[in-house]
């Protein structure tokens, strides 16, 4: 993971290659809590995928990079 100030640090820093997904800071932050939130929990056990996936759709975090594999 690579933090970036605006699209064009993002560019200069890719320098022609491909770019992968990004995301605003503020969409990392509602990930790492929606994702991690009840991790403290007692009773805490791993997500099933289809709620990781549910998570990810909430955001609005489509395309191919955000799709879990299916086991």
């Amino acid at each position: 993971m690579n933090l970036f100030r605006s699209e064009e640090h993002v560019d200069r820093w890719l320098d022609g290659r491909a770019p992968g997904a990004s995301i605003p800071v503020t969409t990392l932050s509602d990930l790492a809590h929606a994702w991690w939130d009840d991790r403290l929990s007692p009773q805490w056990a791993p997500h099933a995928r289809e709620h990781n996936q549910a998570v990810l759709d909430r955001l609005g975090l489509a395309g191919e990079f955000w799709r879990l594999p299916v086991a």
